[in-house]
């Protein structure tokens, strides 16, 4: 089977990269040119792990093909939307690219077609397309709009499409829903589990499963700040609720605060979807702004040790919202740089994968969607080349992002290296009295 995916952002290739390893043919499109051009030489416009192997295997054996050709994807079966849905200033997702790829997909529809969104869309959005679609049609043509929201984890993204928790189709169509469980008929051998539903409920399932998640994400940290006054260790209470199979243990690790591309995005989203129907999601909106503040807290926590920062150097080790991933959107580093900066605080920054270069050109494409992102061409700024070369001369060192090169660090050499004592582990990755034996002065997260 041909199928064709618009849209070669993250879920997009990720998605027709693991569809062409299920053996299906696959044409990605997208309008950058420059970026197509890269694809088809097998490079990869950002980081995940495993990804470039496998979309230079499928190029190699045919099955995957890039294009800037929309026409070329209507030729398929099945037509995936997978372009971004920015948010808006008010919160609302900015669904600008999703309706114009729908005009475009009318304009060469020339037979059935089952049409497809992948991006995170607010609910009522699968029959605005259908209206756009029809509005469109050079002669009337029968298709179908499905919603097959994705759950991919950055970091872990292949992972999570070869063996997923669950597959969600909404549409009113059984022949849609036919051709959909046809394209992931590799995962009955695994018995993936699929929730067949209207489009208006699949589309609602991303959002309550983000923003759920962002929930526990908080739930734990307002834990670890009363953790924190009242003498209690937040690793032992998440343990002791994580163990009741109704909570489970995930997503509950203290930390800065959420960032990444979709639980900010989506909690945002689905307040506002929720505003504009009178509905008031109260625990949702405690989610978001309970977030905001630990990261507020966090810099708190720096300045309350040190006093003032003004001309003092900190190192910061971490910069990507997570492990296994070079995006930065809404990551807790650049609001703690930020806000030190605004101290006059000298920073020196180091992950093992946004490297400065990068960070600075990223900062450019997102300076006017995130007010958090430090001047990306900051003099403040030192951008360093490992762990070690970031401590030379800093007064303090800080662990934002959890990556595994950070969980073994030779503490002797660090100590050497820091002028000052403090270390501020934000993710909980060492054991607080081994730091304080090599003369650190050392601050974690709900504990003490």
């Amino acid at each position: 089977m041909h199928i064709g995916i618009i849209g070669t952002g993250y879920v997009g290739l990720v998605t027709g990269a693991c569809f062409a390893e299920f053996g299906l043919f696959v044409t990605c499109v997208d309008k950058d040119e420059k970026k197509i051009k890269s694809l088809k030489k097998g490079l990869i416009p950002f980081y995940e792990p495993g990804l470039d192997e496998l979309v230079k295997r499928n190029i190699k054996q045919g099955r995957l093909k890039f294009t800037t050709k929309v026409a070329k994807a209507v030729e398929s079966l099945v037509i995936f939307i997978a372009v971004g849905t920015p948010r808006r200033g008010d919160g609302s997702a900015d669904m600008k690219y999703v309706e114009e790829v729908a005009r475009e997909i009318a304009r060469h529809l020339d037979g059935y077609k089952v049409i497809v969104t992948k991006s995170t869309v607010p609910v009522g959005t699968g029959e605005k397309l259908r209206e756009i679609i029809s509005k469109n049609l050079k002669e009337q043509i029968d298709f179908d709009i499905v919603s097959n929201p994705e759950f991919l984890r950055e970091g872990s993204a292949i992972e999570d499409f070869m063996r997923p928790n669950r597959v969600v189709i909404g549409t009113k169509s059984p022949q849609a829903v036919a051709i959909l469980k046809d394209l992931y008929k590799p995962l009955y051998l695994i018995e993936t589990p699929f929730v067949i539903t209207n489009i208006e409920t699949a589309e609602l399932v991303k959002y309550a499963s983000n923003s759920f998640l962002a929930t526990k994400i908080s739930f734990i940290n307002e834990m670890a700040v009363l953790c924190e006054n009242v003498g209690a260790d937040v690793h032992m209470v998440a343990k002791g609720m994580g163990l009741d199979q109704r909570i489970g243990s995930k997503f509950f690790h203290p930390g800065p605060g959420y960032g990444g591309s979709c639980l900010p995005k989506d909690t945002r989203a689905l307040l506002k979807m929720a505003e504009e129907h009178d509905v008031e999601l109260c625990i949702v909106d405690s989610a978001v702004r309970v977030n905001e503040r630990q990261k507020e807290y966090m810099v708190k926590k720096i300045k309350d040790a040190m006093g003032m920062l003004e001309g003092k150097t900190i190192a910061i080790l971490g910069l990507s919202f997570k492990p296994n991933t070079d995006d930065i959107r809404e990551a807790p580093s650049l609001y703690i740089i930020n806000s030190l900066l605004k101290e006059r605080a000298n920073i020196r920054a180091y992950d093992p994968v946004v490297k400065g270069r990068e960070l600075i050109a990223k900062g450019k494409e997102l300076t006017s969607k995130d007010s958090t992102l430090p001047a990306p061409s900051s003099k403040l700024i030192t951008y360093c080349k490992d762990p070690y070369d970031t401590a030379k001369g800093a007064d303090a060192i800080v662990i934002v992002t959890e990556w595994n090169e950070f969980r073994n660090l030779e503490l002797d050499r660090l100590r050497k290296l820091l002028k000052g004592p403090y270390f501020f582990d934000l993710r909980n990755i060492y054991e607080p009295q081994r730091l304080k034996e090599k003369g650190f002065k050392y601050f974690c997260v709900g504990r003490v």
